[in-house]
């Protein structure tokens, strides 16, 4: 490893938004600096950043991909600041191409906000989603495949690319039955459901949320309810599909119809079904591999984009989960 010491420099066009990248009282190249061990100076509309060569290109590739944020969102705030650090500090080289991931050809537009990827495996699920017909997206919580698969569809279906979204999960969580639950319907699958509005609510506004909802645009449904249609011209979203069985996995799959694409999402390691009872996540990961037109995009703890500590509790547990397999 070069541990001599450099200095590089970086320039750029608009000084209101360096202005934002720099922070109140320097906050934000203050916390680079820290993370980086690097000594960051402002002058003008340059940015000189010294120290070790290895601390200094990811402090580089930092700063523009914050930038490159700003850009397009007009603001930054302690997340996309500490997205833009584990990002870069997870590449495996010194020029990481974080500022193209965050560039028009996969960034995606929505009605309340511009979503880019924060790590280059969410950048491969982006780009998935835009030229596969059947994607699955398969880590821990927090990496994000939801949320931008939901975002995927709403941008389609703003811009008139499919006529409507379909959002399913299976009622199985912890081992509860929908039957045994009180309300109608709608009230027995909404908290089901609830994660999937709330990641629609923050693409459209709730008007059109609710008035898409209405007159069929968006539906909202548990999987049980897709049995026996062709899902057409739709972009369809399976939502916690580790507690699928295989039998409601495969008869999800082959509801795919023309002009619709499918994104399946799960964590293998969160399944809820019965002891005994294969996971048809699982059971469509070794059947389906071997498909060239289906993608498996697979996420881990240096993609998930939450709280930091949220990465520790995840790696926490798998490990733990090693310790205990290893013992059997």
């Amino acid at each position: 490893m070069n541990d001599e010491k450099t200095t590089q420099h970086l320039e750029f066009s608009d000084n209101l938004l360096l202005s934002q990248l720099i922070g109140p009282g320097d906050a934000n190249i203050n916390q680079i600096e820290n993370r980086f061990g690097v000594t960051i100076a402002a002058r003008g509309n340059h940015l000189s950043i010294s120290g070790i060569e290895a601390d200094v290109g990811y402090a580089k590739n930092t700063l523009q991909y914050l930038y490159a944020h700003l850009s397009k969102e007009g603001n930054i705030d302690s997340e996309d600041l500490e997205n833009a650090i584990r990002t870069v500090s997870n590449s495996l080289s010194l020029q990481p191409d974080v500022t193209n991931r965050v560039g028009s050809k996969i960034s995606i537009s929505t009605k309340r906000k511009m979503i880019f990827p924060r790590s280059k495996t969410q950048g491969d699920y982006l780009h998935a989603m835009q030229h596969k017909d059947m994607i699955f997206g398969i880590g821990p919580a927090g990496t994000g495949k939801t949320y931008l698969a939901v975002a995927v569809g709403v941008s389609m279906l703003i811009a008139g690319k499919i006529d409507k979204i379909i959002l399913t999960r299976p009622a199985v969580e912890a081992g509860e039955k929908l039957g045994f639950l009180p309300g109608d319907m709608r009230e027995k699958v909404d908290p089901y459901l609830r994660p999937l509005y709330d990641a629609m609510h923050d693409m459209l506004p709730a008007e059109q949320v609710e008035r898409r909802l209405i007159n069929g645009e968006i539906e909202v449904a548990p999987l049980a309810f897709m049995r026996g249609r062709t899902l057409s011209n739709a972009f369809v979203i399976l939502d916690e599909a580790q507690n699928t069985t295989p039998v409601q996995m495969k008869m999800f799959l082959t509801r795919l119809g023309t002009n619709a694409r499918m994104v399946i999402t799960g964590d293998i390691s969160q399944i809820d079904l019965p002891n005994g009872i294969e996971s048809g996540l699982k059971q469509a990961m070794e059947f389906l591999k071997n498909i060239p037109e289906i993608n498996f995009t697979v996420f881990d703890e240096k993609d998930i984009v939450r709280h930091p500590i949220v990465s520790k509790i995840v790696i926490a547990y798998d490990e733990q989960a090693k310790l205990n397999n290893a013992r059997r």
